[in-house]
């Protein structure tokens, strides 16, 4: 397994490999690696000739008062994760190697920005897209994965390609689990005992929604009102957003009919937490 630290250096290598034809799978990252990323890693592997993963903390995406110096990071742990995982390349730059100084280019995508973690963390998702743009222009992928616990971000991705006219494939992968129904994330780590126990009310909360719809429940409000209720009966628990949205453009629903989107983001404690569930609705 190759690791580069500069474009340059990865662009040469990856040039190489595509000159002889060979396909290239990206999964792009901020490090501090868990089984939702190796998920990833595991499915390119399958897809590509060639893998790299890009293990890059970006600062843009994240707000003033948000957690971009206490991110998880560990380089050599990361290193080792992904060499199991069959990676042949991790791109894991310094910041200034991606971002000039005096840049001036940003990448927003609107729209589909305005909701659930777009209107709560702003300018989130220009750093997220304006990254995620570069990372194309770098690597050339033909297929880049993403994970479905980041719903959002994916549709903003899918759309920004389709935008840009990117030539390459997002790849989306299902939600990873711990055995009590927890997202797979890495701020996990934050939780103490307590926190992570109360952490799995988002997922019986989705559970609460999707039984509420198998009963025949379809006014959304009430349904949300059910959801809501059962958050904030954790005491540990403050509602950041919970929303029942049309999968395709995130705009909130009346009715629960169609491609249907229950997206949550709750504090456990100081930790800020995600969660979704997609259903199709008759």
């Amino acid at each position: 397994m190759e690791l580069c630290k500069s474009i340059d250096e990865v662009r040469d290598f990856i040039g190489k490999q595509q000159k002889a034809g060979k396909e290239v799978g990206l999964v792009p990252t901020m490090g501090y690696f868990h089984q939702g990323h190796l998920a990833l890693m595991e499915k390119a592997r399958e897809e590509n000739d060639i893998v790299v993963v890009s293990l890059f903390v970006n600062p843009t995406q994240f707000g003033p008062d948000e957690d971009y110096n206490e991110y998880p990071r560990d380089l050599d742990r990361d290193l080792e994760l992904a060499e199991e995982a069959g990676v042949d390349i991790v791109f894991a730059p310094e910041a200034d190697e991606v971002y000039l100084s005096q840049a001036a280019t940003k990448v927003m995508v609107e729209g589909l920005t305005d909701y659930l973690c777009g209107a709560a963390r702003e300018g989130h998702f220009t750093g997220v897209c304006t990254i995620v743009t570069k990372l194309f222009n770098i690597i050339d992928p033909d297929r880049a994965y993403f994970g479905q616990k980041d719903a959002q971000q994916v549709l903003v991705i899918k759309r920004l390609v389709k935008d840009l006219n990117f030539d390459l494939e997002i790849v989306t992968v299902t939600i990873q689990r711990e055995e009590d129904g927890l997202a797979i994330s890495s701020r996990n780590k934050y939780l103490d005992s307590k926190e992570r126990e109360a952490a799995t009310i988002l997922y019986q909360t989705l559970q609460l929604a999707k039984d509420l719809i198998n009963q025949g429940k379809r006014d959304a409000e009430a349904v949300k009102e059910r959801l809501i209720n059962k958050i904030e009966a954790e005491p540990l628990a403050e509602i950041d957003y919970v929303e029942i949205v049309d999968q395709s453009t995130l705009e909130p629903l009346v009715e629960i009919k169609g491609e249907v989107l229950m997206a949550l983001a709750v504090y456990i404690g100081d930790t800020r937490l995600i969660d979704n569930l997609m259903l199709e609705v008759n």
